[in-house]
């Protein structure tokens, strides 16, 4: 886990990077450089500045306003740099290969560069703002709280994850699918091109997670397939919040004790079966906390109200790490790499329009509904033991399928969609086998 790759320093030589100081000063020199260039090549100052102008004033709200609010700051408040996030690097990584590898599979589909350069900022912006909407909206209760402005930047940090597979995928594809439909250019077919190459980019976003320590899976026994996350960690606080950690297993309301483990640390401090309970859950150890670092960095200690008597663990008494849970992380970034080589091949031989791209639906229902399965960090829904994944896998899987006889019931090389005059001069199909 390393959710930081890097922290950009609040300060260099006392001067604020961002806000008002060196990167805002920056772009000014910038700026009055671009300019000077603009008129020695013949173009009026104002002419360049009225065409500009919005954009290097958006460029400058970012810089002055938008990233000082999003820096990390000490246990003090104050201000300590910007962090650079594995998950959104990956996320990053994620972009370029699936658009790379749409590009070089759009050869072989005979469709012109320009047709997946228009497409992919319309998935991507789609793809991400899905995602947000998707966590956003199961987990609300934990954006929208306290004044406008602070809900609003725990809604758009999306770079420390709080992104949702399938909320990517229904907004990238409506929003390509859009896309593609105002532009009359042939939605199936297209699909085969691009749907594969969303499997890469899932493979390398769940590298991510593993990064951040989300996603993680269920508890199980130490082994190859069992990973330990160090406390800060998702997984740490959930096992510290449930009492895993300490020994104990609360009643299902959280206010007893219903179970203590021999030998543990909740039983050296007295607590039995039956201790009715009142606060219990994870705390910085702010005893701990360096001044230099995050507050975010802070380990977490454990307090607990048991029978009116206060308990507290400091980090420094705890296990440096949870208890061994499944790399479902892993697991998933394989079954998205292995369902991407596998589209990949199939598209070789494959001449109906639409079959890969509904094989692949059909393939990621399957693998998602299995990974939720090993999973521990999703609760049931509509009074099921089935997540919200599992539901919307279920309903993936039927209609695809649904979907996939009917396009095998018409004639081969039938066109379902798009305007074949309007697209000809941009998607020619190869004579060769694909």
């Amino acid at each position: 886990m390393r959710r930081t790759l890097l922290l950009i320093p609040h300060e260099i030589a006392g001067i604020p990077i961002f806000g008002i100081g060196w990167a805002l000063g920056l772009m000014v020199v910038a700026a009055v450089a671009v300019t000077l260039y603009q008129v020695k090549e013949g173009q009026s100052a104002s002419r360049y500045w009225s065409q500009n102008g919005l954009l290097w004033a958006i460029f400058a709200g970012i810089v002055a306003i938008l990233l000082p609010s999003v820096e990390l700051v000490n246990i003090r408040g104050e201000a300590i740099g910007l962090p650079i996030r594995g998950y959104g690097v990956m996320l990053l990584l994620g972009i370029v290969a699936a658009v790379g590898l749409a590009l070089n599979r759009a050869k072989r589909y005979g469709i012109a560069e320009e047709v997946i350069y228009g497409i992919a900022p319309w998935a991507i912006i789609g793809g991400i703002v899905g995602a947000r909407l998707f966590y956003v909206i199961e987990y609300r209760d934990s954006f929208f709280y306290g004044d406008f402005v602070s809900s609003l930047k725990r809604v758009i940090n999306f770079t420390e994850g709080g992104l949702v597979v399938y909320g990517s995928f229904i907004g990238g594809f409506l929003a390509g699918g859009f896309h593609v439909v105002r532009k009359r250019l042939p939605v199936l077919r297209l699909g085969d091109v691009v749907v594969p190459t969303m499997f890469i980019g899932l493979a390398l976003g769940r590298f991510g997670c593993l990064l951040n320590g989300c996603c993680y899976g269920g508890a199980c026994d130490d082994g190859w397939y069992a990973l330990r996350f160090p406390n800060g960690s998702p997984v740490f606080q959930d096992q510290l919040a449930s009492g895993e950690l300490v020994g104990v297993r609360l009643s299902p309301e959280r206010d007893k004790i219903a179970e203590v483990r021999p030998g543990s640390l909740a039983e050296a401090k007295g607590i039995k079966p039956g201790d009715s309970v009142g606060q219990f859950g994870p705390v910085r150890s702010v005893e701990l906390a360096d001044p230099k670092r995050p507050a975010e960095d802070t380990p977490f200690g454990l307090i607990a109200d048991v029978q009116g008597v206060e308990h507290y663990w400091s980090a420094n008494d705890l296990p440096s790490s949870a208890l061994p849970v499944r790399g479902t992380q892993v697991m998933s970034a394989i079954g998205g790499l292995s369902l991407c080589l596998a589209l990949c091949f199939a598209s070789r031989f494959v001449r109906r329009d639409g079959m890969i791209m509904l094989s692949g639906f059909i393939g990621y229902a399957i693998l998602r509904f299995g990974m939720e399965m090993l999973r521990n960090d999703e609760p049931g829904q509509f009074g099921t033991t089935l997540t919200i994944s599992q539901w919307v896998s279920i309903i993936v899987f039927i209609g695809s399928s649904i979907t996939m006889a009917w396009l095998v019931s018409r004639p081969l090389g039938e066109t379902t969609s798009g305007d074949s005059n309007n697209s000809d001069s941009i998607i020619k199909r190869p004579s060769a086998v694909r």
